[in-house]
């Protein structure tokens, strides 16, 4: 599932080559909203919250948001009017174009279209977004730290706890702090470090394509630990360990060094 910087790309993208425009042709390929036109209507401007995208367009006295997610193999994408689509056209969910050119929601998890009015309804939920206006720390740590037995790595991906980690940078903040992935919050020594770290990664991240936790961009280089399984610990040479966690349905990888990240429970 793609991390909080890269929708936060998305969301400039959007943002830069539709606000202010015409919608010329609406096209939502979804059953729900399939008859919905927004033609003549104006884009406002999009947003990014946490994970979600939100695309505010004024039609008449109505002003409406479209709701989107990436989910796991989602992307929009710009293109001139007679430019070849980079994917197939049956992935695409959402269709805006304007006088000049067409953005392309292919795959999207997630597509709804509601009053701007009810916007909480869909994010109201999220925690304090990492790349956000609405950024508090002191209001992370305080939902971090409702559930302290909960381990780390699953905490920190809960989006009603801060917005914007996604299984990737989980994985590479418990390297960089110390914490083996499966032990509780309240083991943290440092949980205040940790949430500073994350906002850290995701600032130095959100402006560039090819994202990095250890400063190098090269292939294979760009990671401390994730995906890194049986490779050599970049720290102490000790083999990078994954194991599974979750449902089968939505089982994610946790990664970890056994010597930098020792464990301080059992199991």
């Amino acid at each position: 599932m793609p991390e909080g910087d890269t929708v936060y790309r998305a969301a400039r993208l959007l943002d830069r080559s539709l606000s202010g425009h015409t919608l010329v042709t609406t096209d939502f390929r979804v059953p729900q909203h399939a008859t919905a036109d927004l033609s003549g209507g104006t884009v406002v401007e999009t947003v990014s919250r946490g994970k979600h995208l939100l695309t505010r367009i004024s039609h008449g006295d109505d002003r409406w948001t479209l709701h989107t997610h990436l989910k796991m193999e989602g992307a929009w994408r710009v293109l001139g009017l007679e430019q070849r689509w980079p994917r197939p056209a049956h992935q695409a969910r959402v269709v805006l174009t304007t006088a000049t050119q067409r953005a392309v929601g292919f795959s999207l998890g997630i597509v709804e279209l509601l009053p701007t009015a009810d916007e909480e309804s869909v994010v109201g939920h999220v925690g304090p977004d990492l790349l956000g206006p609405d950024w508090d720390e002191d209001e992370a740590l305080r939902r971090l730290l409702t559930e302290p037995d909960r381990p780390v790595i699953d905490a920190l991906l809960d989006q009603r706890n801060l917005a914007g980690i996604g299984n990737m940078y989980a994985a590479e903040l418990c390297f960089v702090s110390g914490l083996h992935p499966h032990d509780p919050v309240a083991a943290a020594p440092d949980l205040r470090r940790v949430v500073r770290r994350a906002r850290q990664m995701l600032e130095l991240n959100k402006e560039r394509a090819v994202q990095s936790t250890t400063g190098n961009l090269r292939d294979r280089e760009r990671m401390w630990v994730y995906r890194r399984d049986r490779s050599a610990c970049r720290r102490c040479g000790t083999p990078v360990r994954v194991t599974m966690r979750g449902p089968a349905e939505r089982e994610r990888a946790s990664y970890w060094c056994p010597r930098c990240q020792p464990a301080t429970t059992a199991g």
